[in-house]
């Protein structure tokens, strides 16, 4: 049974400073560890985002201390942060890294990179390959990334695997402060993306968005709790640092999910058939023996 107290760290990284950076992520988990089970940080909240050639000398292993000692702090409670994760051969990944227990449970790194608008992430990092759902004592969470919450199959890679929240980390330019209506139109498109994701998958949506200013680019904030069934249930103010208290529970989402059980009448098969339609498997090579 998921009864999971989460934390949603809305923070204002320090671009390249890792070192500060990581002394503010171990001052909140102190200082939350005592109220939460779990704390979520944004994209890249170990370094910020737009760090162009400083992304080799910030690349952090799996193993390094830096990594360990919040490995450790995840005795007390789970924690999910961003990095860049470099690989012993050198590769660079946007990841977002799950301690729990005093172990590292997982690394997501981020499958669709931006290159588009005022992105170029392909310049700087490698592409994540696949979606796995992270076994947690508090639940089955889904991480996501930013980006990767606008493609349908990230998602719904999770929603197959049964994930009972999607965990998306994110840095994503506040836009549109002139267009109609109340707020950020940046804002009110994520709003309506994470609502259609919760619904559509039946799932918890916990978003964890920076704040701050980057070279001229103002980032969004306003990271919130979205239920199964699609409504916002809790959420901070965009633009400013603080913290989220949020509650998740089976019982909420057992309740959605038997209502409208689309996990249960779920088709993929309809849609495999359709992917190899328009990605056909590759055939033998005729020359080989």
């Amino acid at each position: 049974m998921m009864d999971c107290r989460v934390v949603l760290a809305q923070t204002n990284p320090r671009l390249g400073d890792l070192h500060a950076n990581l002394r503010e992520h171990v001052e909140r988990i102190d200082a939350l560890a005592d109220r939460a089970d779990l704390i979520v940080f944004p994209e890249l909240s170990l370094t910020g985002y737009f760090l162009k050639d400083q992304v080799f000398e910030l690349g952090l292993e799996r193993e390094s201390p830096e990594v360990a000692q919040l490995v450790e702090l995840s005795g007390r409670v789970s924690v999910a942060f961003g990095f860049v994760e470099r690989t012993p051969e050198g590769r660079l990944y946007n990841a977002l890294a799950f301690v729990e227990d005093g172990e590292l449970k997982d690394v997501h790194r981020k499958v669709h990179l931006v290159s588009y608008g005022l992105f170029d992430e392909a310049r700087d990092f490698s592409a994540g390959e696949e979606f796995r759902v992270i076994a947690s004592r508090h639940g089955r969470f889904g991480p996501l990334i930013c980006e990767d919450v606008w493609h349908t199959p990230s998602a719904y890679s999770h929603f197959l695997n049964d994930a009972d929240a999607m965990l998306v980390a994110s840095a994503s330019p506040a836009r549109g402060v002139e267009a109609p209506g109340p707020g950020l139109a940046s804002q009110r498109t994520w709003d309506t993306l994470l609502g259609a994701t919760a619904m559509f998958y039946r799932t918890y949506v916990l978003y964890a968005s920076r704040v701050g200013w980057e070279d001229g680019i103002g980032f969004t904030g306003g990271s919130c709790v979205i239920d199964p069934s699609g409504n916002k249930t809790a959420a901070l103010e965009a633009l400013d640092p603080g913290e989220l208290e949020a509650r998740i529970t089976s019982a909420v989402l057992h309740r959605a999910r038997n209502e409208t059980p689309l996990r249960r009448d779920e088709k993929p098969g309809i849609l495999l058939a359709e992917l190899v339609k328009h990605v056909p498997l590759a055939k033998p090579d005729e020359d080989s023996t």
